[in-house]
This record gives C-alpha cells, structure tokens and sequence, in this order.
C-alpha cells in the first residue's frame, strides 16, 4: 500500500473520531452513530467531502450542522479543505443508526 494511501485512511479514521464528537442536539447520539454520515472521501491532495443527511428536510439544525461538520474537520491538521454536501437520498431512517445508538435511545 502506498504512503499515500496509508495516509488518507488513517485522515479518514481521524476524521470519524472527530465526527463522534459532534451530537444532534435533539437526541442525545453522535451525528456518526447516528447513521447521518452517508460517506467520507479523502482524495491524495488531503481535501475532504462528506456525504451526510439530516434526521428530515425540516430539521432545526440544517443550516447550522453542516457548517459545524466541516469547521471541526477543517480543524484537523492534515486537512487541507473540507466540503459537506447534504443529500436526502436514500432518506435517513432509524434502520441507519448503529446497534449502539439503537441501545442508547431504548429502541433495542
């Protein structure tokens, strides 16, 4: 495996401990665990693009959340720019969330 490679894996593992610091204000779960984060790319030059959805269309921290995403990730050293793009499709469902998460709010 290249140096390269190695290197945007372990920016991606980063970067998913970064996310599970960042928590839906409405339910007590990281955005991660969640089932909010469709995906996380990270290309050779380090610029970063998360694929994420929201809990609904109309949810309260929609133009908030995505903003924070993307500032926590910039934050981290070896990320050169960040860009979250939301997505409603598929629409994020409880089916997404972790065992975890399920667990924590009692749907277990």
């Amino acid at each position: 495996m290249s140096e390269t490679a190695i290197n945007t894996r372990e920016l991606g593992e980063k970067i998913v401990t970064v996310l599970k610091t960042i928590y839906d204000p409405e339910i007590p779960v990281d955005i991660y665990e969640l089932g909010l984060i469709y995906d996380v790319f990270v290309n050779e030059t380090m610029d970063v693009k998360i694929l994420m959805t929201l809990t609904s269309p109309n949810c309260p921290v929609a133009e908030t959340l995505p903003v924070e995403v993307e500032e926590r990730v910039k934050s981290l050293d070896l990320v050169k720019d960040a860009e979250v793009e939301i997505t409603f499709d598929p629409p994020w469902t409880q089916d997404l969330m972790s065992e975890e998460a399920k667990l924590e709010l009692g749907l277990l």
